[in-house]
């Protein structure tokens, strides 16, 4: 199970509560897990995307290991700018949009 951390930014007090209530908040807006399991990342990642869904505003950053991605990089986000993970001659580069 690899470390997850999730990340969020100007998000109404229930993203944070329901964060916190699964994952320890190591600064403002900054959760992590160090062993979240797929079906919970999952899980999680569902109802933040839900509750987006029907009030967007601000943003919120998964992050976890994935081998099968660029850089072993797993991302997901919510709000603006989206971002996408992109591997440059084994340079790892964010990429906006």
């Amino acid at each position: 199970m690899p470390m997850t951390i999730v990340v969020t930014r100007d998000v109404a007090d229930r993203y944070r509560g329901f964060l916190a209530s699964i994952m320890p908040e190591i600064g403002p807006g900054v959760f992590v897990s160090p062993e979240l399991s797929r079906g919970v990342r999952e899980r999680v990642w569902a109802v933040l995307s839900g509750w987006w869904d029907g009030a967007p505003g601000g943003s919120i950053t998964l992050v976890w290991k994935d081998d099968a991605a660029p850089g072993r990089l797993g991302l997901l986000t919510l709000g603006l700018p989206p971002r996408t993970l992109a591997d440059l001659d084994s340079v790892l580069l964010v990429r906006r949009g």
